[in-house]
């Protein structure tokens, strides 16, 4: 059974109040948080309009064909955000364990028959319907993650009743997406560890668990290749950008997007006028951050990155600490870093501030999968911020 009374030390942590000192109440979802995810919606779909037409061209399609396909997934995305925030969070903690036994046969699948793009395994087809199981398996173990935490407040500190099944969960989880999607992995790892620091788990257990996580990443990136030339990479061009590598294509994708943000100076090319998408080879996906700092300048870049701050201070500040309960305060942190996160590192890999990896922005890259579980990621939100705390007494001296 989830418990929904947080332990008073636990609140004291937090900020907040006691079940005791306070009431709740149902209001209306967070107005704001919707405001962001539409402006979003609608940075992105200029973006990827402006992005896709070079790309297009050479895969005998069209840009508003393209663009169609992108607006009827937006549409989705926005009934499931919609439909999300009507479903009570604690109908969703209920069935976090069938979600995550599912989401790892689904990874365990894409292993075996999944379809290769771009040099990775990373997508499953069922009935003609494409999709990325990391994505499934990153949701639901954020959500699985901050139920176990809630059931398990009482002995929080013990070794084998707490920390060995999150861990395992954890572990399990991020290594069979570190197969072919390090970087996601690599991601949903730190979320959870944020999380089970807020859950109180033992700054010990914590520390191990921070070396096997390394040690892991290690051996992954071990084993890849690709992933090692990405690295190296990535160390050369902290130093400079060098002629020879533009030339024989080390490198390209991130030198080409470091042209692109440079190119757009302060106020950018224009809208429609990117240059460089004619180079990326995923400018409406990986490297959509890079376009829109072209056409848009430093103005524009800046302001994404505001609307994701922006994000991050009211998923946490506001609903994840004002949550009627623990669970609420830990599925809203939760849902919380998996959007900001995302954009977060997207904007940086392109500014050459983190080595490429294949993660796409929430509600701004072109996709289908990630825009449709950010959507369920952002109903599950909205639905939290609806349970919020009265924090007048129950009783007036």
């Amino acid at each position: 059974m989830i418990h929904t009374s947080p332990n008073r030390n636990l609140h004291q942590i937090l900020g907040t109040t006691t079940p005791e000192e306070i009431d709740t109440r149902v209001q209306g979802s967070d107005r704001y948080i919707l405001m962001v995810v539409i402006m979003l919606l609608s940075f992105g779909s200029l973006a990827v309009y402006s992005s896709i037409a070079f790309f297009a061209q050479n895969n005998d399609t069209s840009a508003l064909e393209m663009i169609s396909r992108h607006l009827v997934k937006i549409g989705i995305a926005v009934v499931v955000i919609l439909l999300g925030s009507k479903v009570n969070y604690h109908t969703i903690a209920k069935l976090s364990r069938p979600f995550m036994v599912v989401s790892l046969l689904m990874l365990v699948m894409v292993l075996v028959f999944g379809e290769e793009q771009f040099g990775a395994k990373r997508w499953l087809s069922i009935g003609g319907f494409g999709f990325q199981p990391s994505t499934v398996a990153a949701v639901s173990l954020i959500i699985h993650v901050s139920v176990l935490l809630t059931e398990k407040q009482e002995y929080i500190k013990d070794f084998q009743r707490a920390f060995m099944p999150i861990m395992i969960w954890v572990f399990i989880t991020c290594a069979l997406i570190g197969v072919e999607d390090f970087s996601t992995a690599g991601l949903l790892m730190g979320i959870c560890l944020i999380l089970m620091f807020v859950g109180r788990i033992s700054v010990v257990q914590l520390g191990t668990m921070v070396l096997l996580a390394v040690f892991g990443g290690f051996l992954l990136i071990n084993q890849s290749a690709t992933r090692q030339d990405r690295i190296e990479q990535y160390l050369g061009q902290i130093k400079q950008i060098e002629t020879e590598r533009l030339l024989d294509g080390t490198g390209r994708q991130a030198q080409q997007a470091h042209i692109a943000i440079a190119q757009g100076e302060i106020t950018g090319v224009g809208i429609g006028k990117s240059t460089q998408r004619d180079f990326l080879p995923t400018p409406y996906n990986d490297f959509i951050f890079a376009i829109i700092a072209e056409e848009y300048g430093l103005l524009g870049a800046t302001t994404l990155i505001a609307l994701f701050v922006f994000l991050l201070i009211r998923g946490v500040a506001f609903v994840a600490r004002n949550a009627e309960d623990y669970l609420g305060t830990l599925l809203a942190l939760g849902c919380t870093l998996y959007l900001c996160l995302y954009g977060f590192v997207n904007a940086a890999v392109a500014s050459g501030l983190f080595p490429v990896t294949g993660l796409p922005m929430p509600f701004v890259s072109y996709g289908g999968t990630n825009l449709l579980f950010a959507g369920a990621v952002v109903g599950l939100l909205l639905n939290i911020s609806k349970h919020k705390k009265d924090r007048r007494p129950l009783f007036y001296a």
